[in-house]
């Protein structure tokens, strides 16, 4: 059984007590030694220190709710740039996690269903294109103030302390298009760095969903095997995959969106969540749901202990029909870094998941800082530890 321990809640309390009680399991090493230091994930004297306290709040309309009555979509800015984003609110409700067992094409790691009370969040209209993602990937917003092309922001002092990708080995986007196309090749690990480096940028606090989460703004308040009903033959108006897709992603929002409006959540690419893979399916929570009398919070997650396996949800260009329903389950291994020439492996890229990006959520209520880091840095602490002993000549 591949290791990992259940966060249920995120009771930051709990996660602390059981990750001190386990010994830890080593990650992916932080960087190729030929990378220049300054592009190393090292969290000390290389990335400038982050001030005291959170980043200001870049207003942008819309973007503020107290109840979630009050929620409406919003357009988001990456400050600095011309770069903007569809954000849209995802109602609160409970639903069931996992395909029922008689499902056609169900896998065994679709259940058991366990039921899950969801708190109401933003959730990206669509994927993470390149567009966004490269301005985190290449600083390019550091570049055009260098270039004296904009000026420093009030965010900048923050979002400069947080670590970014080394330089690709190869293009990322593998010929495939750049301009509104969806972000690809990333770990989780840099999808969540993306996530936090956004979150200083604009003020606003991004992440990866949770599983389930991602599932039900994918089900979109319906029980079916896709979003729009069971009928495969009506895939093709909302989906792009290996029948359609003439071998590559294609750009975002281009197909039918599911009923909440969000696009490609059948399709497209992959997406990363928050939680580890189990090949016991959704047993982990059961078992807690068996002792609670109330659903399970959407945030629970089943944290990574090691590098694989990890969940990506919603099929892609790549696969059959079958494997975007919206409760199939796809998951990262060790083929999908074949490509990299680098020893050790980098901690940014999966050189042959061509097929994996991600979109990003904002929960109304605030987490805590705890949570916050939580979210952002549960691996960062582990891959630390592993380089500290790389330095020290041990592996």
């Amino acid at each position: 059984m591949h290791k990992s321990r259940l966060v249920f809640g995120l009771s930051i309390s709990t996660f602390l007590a059981v990750a001190v009680a386990q010994e830890p399991v080593p990650q992916e090493p932080a960087a190729d030694p030929a990378v220049p230091a300054a592009q190393a994930p090292q969290g000390d004297s290389v990335y400038p220190e982050a001030p005291d306290g959170p980043p200001p709040v870049f207003p942008v309309k819309d973007a503020v709710a107290k109840k979630p009555q009050e929620m409406k979509p919003y357009r988001d800015q990456i400050p600095g740039t011309v770069v903007g984003f569809d954000m849209l609110p995802i109602p609160a409700g409970t639903f069931l996690l996992g395909s029922p067992e008689d499902e056609e094409d169900r896998k065994k790691d679709e259940g058991p269903q366990v039921e899950f009370a969801i708190e109401p969040f933003w959730m990206g209209k669509c994927e993470v294109t390149w567009d966004e993602y490269q301005v985190f990937q290449f600083k390019l917003d550091q570049q055009l103030r260098d270039k004296g092309a904009t000026k420093p922001g009030p965010n900048d002092p923050w979002a400069d302390a947080v670590s970014r990708p080394t330089p690709p080995y190869v293009p990322m986007d593998f010929n495939m298009g750049i301009e509104g196309y969806p972000a690809i090749c990333m770990t989780q690990f840099a999808a969540k760095q993306y996530c936090k480096w956004l979150s200083q940028k604009t003020g606003r606090f991004y992440r990866l969903p949770t599983e389930a989460e991602w599932e039900y703004a994918c089900r979109a308040g319906t029980t079916t095997a896709y979003s729009f009903g069971d009928d495969m033959d009506e895939l093709e108006d909302y989906g792009w995959f290996f029948d359609n897709a003439d071998d590559q992603y294609q750009k975002v929002g281009t197909k039918k969106p599911n009923p909440w409006g969000l696009h490609d959540m059948h399709g497209n690419v992959a997406e990363w969540v928050l939680d580890a893979y189990s090949k016991d399916g959704y047993s982990g929570f059961a078992s807690l749901a068996s002792k609670s009398e109330s659903p399970l919070p959407g945030t629970s997650v089943i944290v990574p202990e090691q590098l694989y396996p990890r969940v990506v949800r919603g099929g892609s260009w790549d696969d059959d029909p079958d494997r975007l329903r919206s409760a199939a389950r796809n998951y990262s291994r060790k083929d999908w870094k074949v490509q990299d020439p680098q020893l050790p492996k980098s901690i940014w890229y999966h050189t042959d998941a061509t097929f994996v990006g991600f979109r990003v959520v904002r929960p109304l209520k605030q987490p805590t800082l705890e949570e916050m880091a939580f979210y952002w840095d549960a691996d960062l602490d582990e891959v630390r530890e592993i380089q500290e002993k790389q330095r020290r000549g041990g592996r």
